[in-house]
């Protein structure tokens, strides 16, 4: 049953089904994902047209018979005959469509029709041949989308000569078919949608136009911490523990749900977003009423990637660009190189997707591939499962490339098989994107097709490895582990040391565990946890972690009881494929035990350690060591105290568990002793790909698949018994420390801001290279002595239920509070030393980053950031960019930034300036103490993307910058003072 939504969206819910379809999505999808509502044919164009309709229509439409949709073009044209016009207009756009002479029709073999569809080959253009399949993606969008309007004839022209166009950086608009949430970043974003709505309501417009155009899924699964871990009952008293601290939360998005239309919410409890993606919520391909397109989606999650895997055009964006794409806006893109990564061979015995993944993430990282499309083939792709292609998407943006894409082939029908889609649905996805030559079938002759820049990996070179200790790209060969891991304790503090001292490298840290005495060296395992949408969806990896605990049980070898172990699997497949093989008896046995669904120890949510294990690490300064099955291990993410982490396969985990330290040659150096007295080695442990093989065509079953996601979206109690209100715009409680009303909007005119330039700004922090959203925006826990502790402190709240900087993203005064808090944070103007605190330069104080800023603003100064190359790399948080914001940042000027992170910036009204080629903040002798005065021209119309601006010092230095707006849309959103007022003005005239 609809219920009141945007002019748009009630006037083309009550015309024809033809106008319907072409023109606008269904408000709520049925449970089949495959037969949801889409991006439609001249969508936006239509809400154009219609939303001036409005105020004509808004004085019948609640009078209409929402009940009788077959009734309703009669009942419209009962109440006002100016309908009839717009009718006629819809139809003539319909007909005027620039590309309606290649609409197709896809014949079914028995008979009948799927569906009709733009058809690639009846542009009858040779250049289509040669695209990238992650390129004709782009093509067919801008072929279905073109209305002269939003969507040009130019555009399409520009990605048909890709091969010429990309190299020059040119700019296309993209309409995705969805957008994807998770709650950390799903409740800003809603929090935006609802504070939008008061905006329109206070400039006297209809509230109603803001709601999504395009479906969106909101996943529900970053607030599950593993408090309670080594019981058969963890998962319910960790969730248990969840609802208690995120009720506030939790019924701000079940409002959500009910008060915006398009909008399907997954409750707690039932899996990782991106996994919940790939088994579920994935179409592949479209069929809406009849009209057939690629699935495509974009998310606040930067690990979207992952469903690439599965041929589905996805990637991470900014929460303010998913807002954006919600409200119908085209998204700007620049049209991306396209790396081809060719794979061939076959993996070695005992070698895992882990393996290969954080071979695949050096490599790419290596040859450079930021703001760049990789694109796999070659005949390696056969020896690959689904699975193991998905774990190479997720790591994109480890990579650092926008999608590391797999176009779809035999074995992604034989997936969408396995996971319960239908026979009939299968057969429409083959039989459409072979049609239109997206489709790759490897037993036949290949085309040729050009891509930007190419790499070549024979599978069977991979060797079984981990990657850290602080990034995820430092990959270390396995039988290198020992060597390096001695190197890091010796080499000066940085990305691969920490300088220990060489009279603490023996150190022995003993201390009691449960009235046992018990001891930690430098590498001791304290956290151990498999963990992650990136491996947790891959069974030959999950099943290798059961057989390890399984050969490791019957052995005699068992894990130190002072290990924080967990199993956190990404849907409810994995439990039910674990069960059937028997091995979680033994992940049990060696405390692996299920504490929750969702994604936990990878962002932060990995619970408190012992306070005993808590207080040997902190009182001898050790080296603790956390190995993840994750896809980040950035400092200070995993856990305060594990200064090393490790990124691992499954079975791997398991293994270094078991042998309680990284500090080990396994080649060479025993895990343990086993019952009998003997030592046990890493070989008597590792399964081999056959038994792995075997363990996964006999406990993976598609029935599982099916009984998972039948119920996925009927909650659970807990979710069920959550009330909420029924009301359109959102009642602000000013006492709650979970959402607050963001001051985004406040005194908001319909007249844009203009160009702002900076004037004499002081420095708030300086920093080096490879500063990322986790130093600038930290997910993990609120620490005792920050700002945002005393703000919480203030308002009575206690430390145990401080909860975690991720779940109060919806509260603008915590998260502003929480920037740059970071305790691993290293900022040239402390000289130094690490913390999340800077200089005052004025007064010389060294002060929290936000008491600094908050004096800064209150004495009328604006302040900017200085930092070296890649600035902002990590997960695409909204809050790295809202935060610098609030606190009176108005430039960063960088070597580089992550592509995500600089649109965010851009989005939020704050200009992202780069250093010239071979310069930077010391080259050029800034210390960060100077004022700083960037001079912008003062119209927009003057300023181009990617000019030169001139910055200037108090002290009389003077350097050129280049000015990261990259698009002309960009250069419109900085105009209004950020993406949000600019969709917001728009709605309004329109």
């Amino acid at each position: 049953m609809y219920t009141s939504s945007s002019a748009a969206s009630s006037f083309l819910r009550a015309t024809s089904s033809y106008t319907r379809t072409r023109f606008f999505p269904s408000s709520l999808r049925n449970l089949n994902p495959a037969s949801s509502s889409a991006l439609n044919n001249q969508r936006s164009t239509a809400s154009v047209v219609v939303r001036s309709f409005h105020s004509s229509a808004s004085r019948w439409c609640h009078r209409l018979d929402w009940r009788s949709p077959l009734s309703l073009r009669a009942q419209i044209r009962a109440f006002n005959p100016v309908t009839e016009r717009f009718q006629k207009q819809f139809a003539t756009m319909a007909a005027e469509h620039p590309f309606k002479e290649v609409l197709t029709s896809l014949p079914k073999p028995g008979g009948g029709e799927f569906g009709k569809f733009y058809s690639l080959p009846a542009l009858n253009d040779p250049r289509i041949d040669k695209l990238p399949y992650s390129i004709r993606i782009l093509l067919e969008s801008a072929v279905r989308n073109c209305d002269n309007f939003q969507v040009k004839k130019e555009d399409v022209e520009k990605i048909i000569d890709w091969e010429n166009t990309s190299p020059k950086q040119v700019e296309i608009p993209f309409k995705p078919a969805r957008v994807l949430l998770q709650d950390f970043t799903g409740v800003p974003a809603v929090v935006d949608l609802a504070c939008m709505r008061d905006a329109m309501n206070k400039l006297g417009s209809d509230t109603s136009k803001i709601n999504p155009l395009v479906p969106v899924d909101l996943v529900i699964d970053h607030s599950v911490q593993v408090d309670v871990t080594r019981s058969e009952n963890a998962v319910q008293e960790n969730m248990e523990l969840e609802f208690r601290r995120n009720k506030e939360r939790f019924s701000f998005l079940k409002w959500g749900s009910s008060a915006f239309h398009n909008m399907l919410v997954v409750p707690p409890g039932s899996g990782i977003v991106h996994q919940v993606n790939l088994e579920y919520l994935g179409r592949v391909v479209f069929n809406t009423n009849g009209t057939l397109y690629p699935d495509s989606v974009v998310g606040t999650d930067s690990h979207t990637t992952m469903i690439d895997g599965l041929g589905v055009a996805g990637w991470g964006v900014g929460g303010i660009e998913a807002e954006a794409a919600m409200l119908g806006q085209p998204m700007s893109m620049v049209l991306p190189g396209v790396v081809g990564f060719k794979l061939s061979g076959k993996l070695r015995n005992g070698v895992t997707a882990t393996d290969l993944v954080l071979t695949v993430t050096q490599m790419l990282r290596k040859h450079g591939v930021v703001g760049k499309f990789v694109e796999f083939y070659g005949d390696g792709m056969g020896e690959l499962s689904l699975a193991d292609r998905a774990t190479i998407a997720n790591m994109s943006p480890e990579y650092g490339a926008t999608m590391g894409f797999f176009p779809v082939d035999h074995v992604t029908l034989q997936y969408l098989k396995l996971t319960g889609r239908s026979d009939e649905t299968v057969a429409m996805i083959e039989s459409y994107l072979r049609a239109n030559k997206m489709f790759v079938d490897y037993k036949e002759p290949q085309q040729e097709r050009v891509y930007s820049s190419y790499l070549e990996l024979n599978l069977a070179e991979v060797e079984p490895c981990v990657s850290g200790p602080k990034r995820p790209h430092d990959r270390v060969p396995l039988k290198e582990m020992k060597a390096d891991w001695n190197s890091c304790l010796n080499n000066k503090v940085g990305f691969k040391g920490f300088a220990v001292p060489k009279e603490a490298l023996e150190k022995v840290a003993k201390f009691s565990f449960d009235g046992k005495p018990a001891e930690l060296k430098h590498g001791s395992v304290v956290i151990a946890a498999i963990t992650s949408c990136t491996n947790t969806s891959n069974p030959s990896v999950m099943l290798g972690a059961g057989l390890v605990a399984k050969k490791a049980c019957e052995l005699g070898l068992q894990v130190k009881p002072w290990i924080k172990t967990s199993l956190a699997p990404g849907s409810g497949v994995v439990t039910k494929y674990l069960l059937q093989s028997g091995l979680q008896e033994y992940l049990n046995k060696q405390g692996f035990h299920i504490v929750g669904y969702g994604c936990t120890t990878c962002i932060g949510n990995s619970g408190e350690l012992d306070e005993s294990v808590a207080s040997a690490i902190s009182e001898n300064d050790i080296i603790a060591a956390a190995v993840l099955s994750g896809n980040r291990n950035f400092e200070g993410r995993v856990h305060a105290l594990t200064r090393a982490n490790y990124l691992a396969s499954p079975p791997l985990v398991v293994a270094y568990a078991l042998a309680s330290t990284v500090d080990i040659d396994f080649d060479k150096e025993p895990i343990g002793t086993g019952k009998d007295g003997k030592s046990i080695f890493f070989k008597d442990i590792w399964p081999s790909t056959e038994e792995v093989a075997e363990a996964v065509q006999s406990s993976v079953l598609p029935d599982m698949f099916r009984s998972t996601y039948q119920a996925i979206t009927k909650g659970n109690p807990m979710w069920n018994q959550l009330q909420v209100p029924s009301s359109i715009l959102y009642t602000w409680d000013p006492n709650s420390t979970y959402i607050h009303e963001p001051p985004y909007f406040k005194n908001m005119t319909m007249e844009p801001p203009g160009v702002h330039g900076v004037k004499d700004a002081y420095c708030l922090l300086n920093f080096g290279d490879s500063i990322t959203t986790d130093h600038i925006s930290p997910a993990g826990s609120i620490h005792k002595d920050s700002p945002a502790a005393k703000f919480l402190l203030d308002r009575g709240v206690e430390r145990k239920d401080f909860n975690s900087y991720g779940s109060r993203r919806g509260n603008d005064e915590v998260m502003a509070r929480g920037t740059f808090a970071n305790i691993r944070l290293v900022n040239k103007l402390l000289n130094g030393e690490v913390g999340p605190k800077t200089i005052h330069v004025p007064t010389g104080e060294k002060l929290y980053v936000f008491d600094a800023a908050m004096r800064y603003k209150d004495a009328g100064h604006d302040t900017i950031v200085l930092a070296g190359a890649e600035y902002g790399s990590g997960s695409s948080r909204d809050w790295a960019a809202k935060g610098p914001m609030l606190l009176g940042v108005k430039a960063v000027i960088a070597k580089s930034f992550e592509r995500i992170h600089r649109s965010n910036l851009v989005g939020m009204g704050i200009i992202p300036l780069c250093f010239k080629s071979g310069e930077d903040a010391d080259t050029l002798g800034l210390t960060g103490h100077e004022r700083y005065t960037i001079d912008l021209p003062n119209k927009i119309s003057d300023i181009r993307p990617g000019q030169d601006v001139t910055v200037t010092t108090d002290n009389g230095k003077s350097f050129t910058c280049t000015v990261r707006f990259d698009t002309e849309v960009e250069l419109a959103y900085f105009n209004n003072g950020g993406i949000l007022p600019y969709v917001i003005r728009n709605l309004i005239k329109q």
